[in-house]
C-alpha cells in the first residue's frame, strides 16, 4: 500500500475507531483521539481526572478495539517493583533434583499497560517503569528482557486527593507523551450514562485495527513530511518556556520556574504529524501543533510560586505563549 492511501485508509481506521469506543464509552472524544495520536507515535499518556469518569474502562476499550494484550496494575503504596516487572523463582526438576531460577514476567509483559493512580505507590515502584517505558525492556537480577511491541503505559492519576501520594518525578514526567486532562461528562452525556449502565448487559467494543496493521501506521507517521516553519515553531515554542534562555518572555520568569526540554518540541512534531493525518491531510502545519499543544507541554513545564498564587495554570501559560508567537 501506498504512503498515500495509506494516509487515506488510516483516516477512515480512526473513524472506525471512535465510533466502536462510542459504543462504550459515553463522550471524552478529544481524550480518545489524543490516546489514538499518543498509540500512533508510541508513546505514553497519563490521564487524570476525578474518581469514576471511566478512565480504567476507557483504556480498558481502547485495548479490546485493537485487539491487543491488556494489563491492568493497581498502584499501592505496598506495591514492589517485583511485583510489576516479574521475578525468578527457585524450582526443583522432579527427575534430577536439580535446582534452578526460572523467571516468571509480571503484568508489565503485555501490549497495553494500564498503571493506575500511579501516584500511590512510592517511587523506587514507580522507577521500575522507567526502563519498560522508554526502552521498552527490563532487566531482573541481572538479565535483561524485551517486551512485546506494541507497548504502551496508560497511567491514571487522581488530582484531588494527594494525602499519602507520591508526585511523579519530573524525570518520569517526561516519558509521556501526553498529559490528558478527563473532565466531566455534559448533563447530557450523564443522562446517557445512566441509561447504559443501570439497564442490560453493556456493549462491549469489537475489534478494528490488529496489531500488524497499528504498526505499519506507527511507521507511516515517522514518514510524513514536516515544513521548516512548523519544526521552528515547535523549537520556539519549547524554547520560550525556559526562563534561562536568550530571548525568552520577560514576564515567564515570574510565571515559570522550569521550561521544557528537547523532547517536548519532538513529540511536538510528531503529535502533530499523527493530528494532520487524523484529519486527512498528509504534511502537518502550525494549527496541527497548536490543537496538541496543551496535552503535550502541560506536565513539562512548573508553573512558580508567584502563578500559583495567582491561580495561572500550565494550560494558561501555554496559551498566552501562543498567542504572542502567533
Amino acid at each position: 500500500m501506498k504512503d498515500v492511501e495509506a494516509a487515506d485508509a488510516l483516516g477512515a481506521k480512526a473513524q472506525e475507531l471512535r465510533q466502536e469506543i462510542g459504543k462504550v464509552i459515553v463522550g471524552q472524544q478529544e481524550v480518545v483521539e489524543q490516546m489514538l495520536m499518543a498509540i500512533l507515535c508510541k508513546g505514553h499518556a497519563l490521564l487524570v481526572g476525578v474518581p469514576g469518569l471511566a478512565k480504567t474502562l476507557l483504556v480498558s476499550t481502547l485495548s479490546d478495539t485493537l485487539n491487543l494484550k491488556f494489563s491492568r496494575i493497581q498502584f499501592t503504596p505496598d506495591l514492589m517493583p517485583g511485583d510489576i516487572l516479574g521475578a525468578e523463582v527457585l524450582e526443583v526438576d522432579k527427575e534430577s533434583g536439580q535446582k534452578f531460577f526460572r523467571f516468571i514476567e509480571g503484568p508489565v509483559f503485555a501490549n497495553i499497560i494500564l498503571a493506575d493512580e500511579i501516584n500511590r505507590t512510592p517511587p523506587k515502584t514507580q522507577a521500575a517503569l522507567l526502563e519498560a517505558m522508554q526502552e521498552r525492556r527490563i532487566t531482573v537480577a541481572g538479565k535483561t528482557y524485551k517486551l512485546d511491541e506494541p507497548f504502551f503505559v496508560l497511567a491514571t492519576q487522581n488530582p484531588i486527593e494527594q494525602e499519602g501520594t507520591y508526585p511523579l518525578p519530573e524525570a518520569q514526567l517526561d516519558r509521556f507523551m501526553f498529559m490528558l486532562r478527563v473532565d466531566y461528562p455534559t448533563p447530557e452525556e450523564e443522562v446517557e450514562i445512566v441509561k447504559r449502565t443501570t439497564g442490560g448487559k453493556p456493549d462491549k467494543a469489537g475489534i478494528i485495527l490488529k496489531a500488524k496493521a497499528l504498526d505499519e501506521y506507527q511507521d507511516l507517521v515517522r514518514k510524513v513530511p514536516v515544513p521548516d516553519n512548523v519544526i521552528n515553531y515547535c523549537v520556539r515554542l519549547v524554547g520560550n518556556t525556559r526562563v534561562s534562555a536568550p530571548g525568552t518572555p520577560a514576564w515567564t520568569k515570574e510565571l515559570l520556574s522550569w521550561g521544557a526540554g528537547p523532547r517536548a518540541s519532538q513529540f511536538l512534531v510528531l503529535g502533530a504529524k499523527a493530528h494532520a493525518l487524523l484529519r486527512g491531510k498528509y504534511s502537518p502545519d502550525i494549527e496541527d501543533v497548536r490543537a496538541i499543544a496543551l496535552p503535550t507541554l502541560r506536565h513539562r513545564i512548573v508553573p512558580s510560586f508567584t502563578a500559583e498564587a495567582d491561580g495561572v495554570t500550565a494550560d494558561d501559560i501555554i496559551r498566552r505563549l501562543m498567542q504572542e508567537i502567533g
